[in-house]
């Protein structure tokens, strides 16, 4: 098992909560972007900036019982088709079952930017989150591993 980030827009607090649980766990957390943000990572991957590099990185390097963070809906769901859990930044666990309404949503969105309406930006990150998205990955990550008792 692994922690794979898609960090070309992963709020630093986000990384820092991975390598922090990465560690204490001792699992390995992989981190993908297109250009080089200063992330100390031992597992630091930067590719080309070409479209959706970052995202078939991510997705190549991923395999069964792997943990994702993403806030892209479209990696996330192919994430989930290869079994592997994916949490956005926000703390939500992404899931088979809602992930088609969400890709519904974003179109929907995207053709309301495109004819000339505004949607609204996120807000400014607050500390509940980080708590949230740190208590979401720490319940994944013992979820794995109770799951797999070859990892002990």
């Amino acid at each position: 098992m692994k922690i794979i980030i898609d960090a070309d827009a992963c709020p630093k607090a986000v990384l820092n909560i991975c390598l922090k649980l990465g560690h204490q766990y001792d699992i390995q957390v992989w981190t993908v972007a297109s250009f080089n943000h200063n992330i100390e990572s031992d597992h630091h991957t930067i590719v080309d900036g070409a479209p959706q590099e970052t995202d078939l990185k991510v997705i190549n390097l991923a395999e069964k019982g792997d943990i994702a963070v993403t806030q892209d809906w479209g990696l996330a769901a192919m994430l989930l088709g290869k079994k592997v859990r994916s949490l956005s930044p926000a703390g939500r666990e992404f899931q088979l079952e809602t992930i088609d309404f969400m890709l519904e949503e974003r179109e929907t969105k995207a053709k309301f930017r495109r004819s000339g309406g505004r949607t609204k930006g996120p807000k400014k990150r607050t500390k509940a989150e980080d708590h949230k998205f740190s208590q979401c990955l720490e319940l994944i990550i013992r979820q794995e591993l109770s799951d797999r008792p070859d990892l002990f």
